[in-house]
């Protein structure tokens, strides 16, 4: 049964306050940006307020440039925020590894409290401890309320011991104490109630020995200081949760603790497992917003992606409206999102589906809107075109685009002269003999004054009437003269675009040639 967002009076009191916290560690593919999107989904229509901030606890993962790729992807799908580290705002800074003094203030608080405590085990050390577990038939060993009983901590030695080896300037980190047998639990607004055994966790590192906290205290502390309501993250994250939520509870902070909501996985598109680059480069669909050229990255943008088109995809690789409509603008989303409407179970990442929507989406685009988007494109290659004709391309082109470049690709017949025909359908259909008919026909053609789509289309019905000629008998040959082969939109809008001059130049050019294909 699917959740119903119940929001308590105290909730409804509170701004809701959101964050969408990338690590700096490369671009962020679609995965990162759907968790960006429902965040922002629910903070605009709840009127509340949205942060980014920038987890880069983990320095040595740290990639030069990931930051802006961040900003510049959500920038490009319209996902905007209203605190964050490239704007600033009321708890700033915004960057964790800004905060570093900070969180050492929580850290020994917890320590103060009983619920830490110093452990300066080597990593060899901590080795030692799991395959002698190993050996002795656990094979999930780990550091926790039991085996920290046995290790080189501030629990098992003592007091004088710790202050000496503190003293000593001995490395150490902070583990979370993790109480035996308490059991956590916490209303997941996706999965609803989820409940641990705190015997089954481990006593996680909260503070490293470089003096930068480990994610599971910083994102606690920032969350309490930032005030953030709702916490949207991946499901990666849901065997963390009980760590995070003990956290809340061992600072007193329960009060505040911010509802939680656990994404499904985005799947392969076939398969099992979870979605990655690789499956990117397999398909040949751009699994990222935009190109970055230094980390070897295609992005959609670039690839002519709507970003209208984006978010609308994105949108529903988890979530449903609950009707049968898929075509939705920002503001339709907004108005429809919710995460009772999540799914628990992976979604399907299907490259097909993406092409589509947005195909649909530049059908919803005019010409103007297009050609504007096209320009660009056409610049790369030095071309230019008079903007009234650009926009009638477009118009005539958008119903079998998928691509923004695709209005110039399958449409190349509107750019440049006829140098190569389908033999094929002019060996079919070209009959020598009905030359002279097809002279005639292109008279009268030629004759138009008014030479759009509807004046075109009665005058070449008319005679073929006269003539008792059939459609058969007309369009395969018409399209292949305008456009060398059977593709592009409907002959007599073709022509309009054109406009008389080409139209009339490549079907009489055309049919002087045909003959040779015979």
């Amino acid at each position: 049964m699917p959740l119903t967002l119940q929001l308590t009076a105290k909730e409804m009191e509170q701004q809701v306050r959101l964050r969408y916290a990338p690590s700096p560690t490369g671009a962020q593919h679609l995965g990162g940006i759907r968790t960006a999107l429902y965040n922002y989904l629910f903070v605009k229509k709840m009127g509340g307020k949205l942060i980014l901030r920038i987890e880069d606890t983990d320095q040595t993962r740290y990639v030069p440039g990931a930051e802006e790729y961040v900003i510049n992807s959500c920038k490009w799908a319209g996902i905007e925020f209203d605190e964050g580290v490239h704007i600033g705002g009321p708890h700033a800074p915004y960057r964790q590894s800004e905060r570093k003094v900070l969180y050492r203030k929580y850290a020994d608080e917890l320590i103060e409290k009983g619920h830490a405590y110093y452990a300066f085990d080597t990593p060899e050390e901590i080795e030692a401890m799991r395959n002698r577990m190993m050996e002795q038939g656990n094979p999930s060993p780990a550091y926790d309320h039991i085996t920290r009983q046995y290790m080189q901590n501030s629990v098992a030695l003592s007091k004088d011991e710790v202050d000496k080896r503190l003293a000593n300037g001995d490395p150490y980190v902070i583990r979370i104490k993790m109480p035996r047998n308490e059991e956590i639990k916490f209303n997941d607004l996706i999965r609803g109630w989820v409940t641990f055994n705190s015997s089954q966790l481990d006593d996680k590192v909260l503070f490293k020995s470089d003096g930068m906290p480990t994610y599971h205290l910083a994102n606690v502390v920032d969350d309490y200081l930032m005030k953030i309501t709702h916490v949207v993250r991946g499901e990666e994250w849901l065997p963390s949760a009980p760590t995070h939520v003990m956290t809340y509870k061992m600072f007193g902070w329960e009060d505040v603790m911010p509802s939680f909501a656990h994404l499904p996985l985005i799947l392969k598109p076939e398969g099992n497992g979870k979605l990655s680059k690789r499956d990117g480069d397999k398909y040949g669909f751009p699994l990222y917003s935009l190109d970055w050229k230094e980390q070897n990255i295609s992005g959609l943008k670039e690839k002519g992606f709507l970003p209208e088109a984006y978010i609308n995809f994105i949108a529903f690789l988890g979530w449903n409206p609950g009707t049968d409509q898929e075509v939705f603008s920002r503001e339709e989303l907004i108005q429809a999102f919710s995460f009772e409407r999540i799914g628990k179970s992976g979604a399907r990442f299907d490259p097909e589906k993406a092409k589509w929507f947005n195909q649909q989406h530049i059908k919803l685009k005019t010409g103007e809107e297009l050609a504007a988007l096209l320009i660009p494109y056409l610049q790369q290659k030095n071309l230019t075109f008079d903007h009234s004709y650009l926009v009638k391309v477009c118009n005539a082109m958008k119903e079998r685009a998928v691509f923004i470049p695709d209005l110039y690709e399958a449409g190349k017949f509107f750019f440049e002269d006829i140098t190569h025909f389908d033999e094929d359908t002019i060996r079919k259909k070209w009959k020598p003999e009905k030359k002279e008919i097809f002279v005639n026909l292109i008279g009268e053609i030629e004759s138009i004054t008014n030479f759009t789509e509807p004046e075109i289309e009665t005058t070449v019905k008319t005679f073929m009437k006269n003539n008792n000629m059939g459609m058969g008998d007309v369009m395969p040959i018409f399209r292949v003269a305008l456009a060398g082969g059977l593709q592009g939109p409907p002959v007599f809008a073709m022509m309009d675009v054109l406009g008389k001059n080409i139209s009339v130049t490549r079907l009489h050019n055309s049919i002087k040639i045909f003959d040779n294909f015979q």
